[in-house]
């Protein structure tokens, strides 16, 4: 009786051995694929800093911009003439006087705003103030009353702002007519004060 039951307890043995081998030796499950963190990031994210997704990004493309060069500055034609160009044309204009009178009539004041506005523009030039009169008269009494009209054509002038020192006076009285005629008309243009520029 005792030899029958070790004989069982060995067949359970056995068989309980031979069932835990089977499943031992049974097809295995593949393993469980885990992510994997991006590399440099050694922690993992947490509720507080939650993991941003990373966003491939493509570089900026960059074109050559054509390089338009800056429109020339134009050069001022009167600072770039010589004086005898600037004297043949003439930037200044003469203003006219009433026969035997060296008072500025608003016509020569205005001839004379005109001048300053130049002057101005151009503070380097230096100018020669002539005085001129018509033919009647003395060569004296003419020489005198063309410096009369050249000082107050340079008086007005130095009113407007323009520096004394850039003005220099002299009279030619009835030497140097402006138009050679013999009437009124002709002396009514030899009757000024002529501006020529002696210095720039």
């Amino acid at each position: 009786m005792h030899s029958r039951s070790v004989s069982c307890a060995s067949l359970i043995l056995a068989v309980t051995l031979a069932v835990t081998l089977a499943a031992a030796c049974g097809p295995k499950q593949p393993p469980v694929a885990r992510p994997v963190p991006p590399p440099g990031n050694t922690s993992a994210p947490t509720d507080a800093t939650p993991a941003q997704p990373v966003v491939a990004t493509t570089p900026a493309v960059v074109r050559d911009t054509p390089i338009v060069p800056a429109p020339a500055m134009s050069e001022d034609p009167m600072a770039s003439r010589t004086i005898d160009d600037l004297n043949r044309e003439s930037p200044l204009q003469a203003v006219f006087f009433e026969f035997d009178a060296d008072e500025l009539s608003s016509g020569a004041r205005g001839g004379l705003e005109a001048n300053a506005t130049i002057l101005k523009k151009y503070p380097t030039w230096l100018v020669t103030i002539e005085g001129h009169c018509d033919e009647r008269g003395t060569a004296e009494y003419n020489l005198a009353l063309g410096e009369r009209r050249a000082v107050a054509a340079k008086s007005y002038l130095v009113s407007l702002g323009i520096p004394a020192e850039r003005f220099r006076t002299v009279s030619y009285g009835k030497e140097f007519p402006f138009d050679p005629g013999h009437d009124e008309s002709a002396w009514a243009k030899n009757r000024r004060a002529h501006f020529v520029i002696t210095g720039k």
